[in-house]
């Protein structure tokens, strides 16, 4: 069985009725929200905040009752993926172009699952180019900037053409090989100007399922 999939159902046990859920983006968290949909349908009572437009259009095509991140204090969970996770539950993420709202909705989560398969699960961080969102003004002293830090800084590109994330701003793909110190560099990047968010999620998650090949499924807690 896919382990995105198996990732991704067995995160839905931890959901209870009553929750106010953050509903995370990409291939892996897909499965959760379809599971969520099904369990919507059977009577579960949840609320989920989006992280994505594209996650927004696929809860309300399953009929997931779905409110505004400024309506809210907190978020009881969050189910989300990553493209890496180390053993220190440091993540990268951001590779579907959400990383902002997918941190932002983690800042106010009382606990965070996240979801992936084993070839995500790695001993270092940074083989995965590190996605960073940056203002389009200037960008390519940015890119300048981001580069004095250790990596080589790609614009992202969709039909030929700068990709925008959902919120009009640039990513850049940023190919470190190895992060050492996600804590340090994730505070580095921020401070530069013209530097929206990174996708360093660090202190945000505590809850990894790893969906495996062999159909077995690990649940690790910080």
């Amino acid at each position: 069985m896919d382990g995105k999939k198996l990732a991704g159902e067995k995160a839905v046990e931890s959901v209870k009725d009553g929750m106010i859920l953050g509903l995370g983006t990409g291939s892996t968290v897909y499965w959760s929200i379809l599971k969520l949909g099904e369990l919507v349908k059977k009577g579960l009572d949840i609320k989920g905040v989006p992280t994505s437009k594209s996650t927004e259009k696929l809860a309300k095509e399953l009929g997931i009752p779905l409110v505004s991140f400024s309506s809210i204090n907190q978020i009881d969970l969050t189910i989300d993926g990553a493209d890496e996770v180390n053993p220190n539950f440091e993540l990268i993420k951001g590779g579907g172009g959400a990383l902002l709202r997918e941190k932002m909705v983690a800042s106010i989560s009382k606990s965070s699952i996240i979801v992936i398969d084993e070839t995500k699960y790695v001993p270092n961080l940074g083989e995965f180019p590190l996605p960073v969102e940056i203002v389009q003004f200037g960008w390519e002293v940015t890119s300048k900037q981001i580069s004095t830090l250790g990596c080589k800084p790609e614009l992202r590109t969709k039909n030929n053409s700068p990709f925008v994330t959902d919120n009009g701003n640039y990513i850049f793909d940023c190919y470190f090989e190895k992060i050492d110190d996600a804590v340090k560099l994730n505070t580095r990047l921020n401070m530069i100007p013209g530097v929206v968010e990174n996708g360093l999620f660090v202190h945000l998650a505590d809850t990894i399922v790893v969906g495996k090949r062999d159909s077995s499924v690990d649940i690790l807690y910080k």
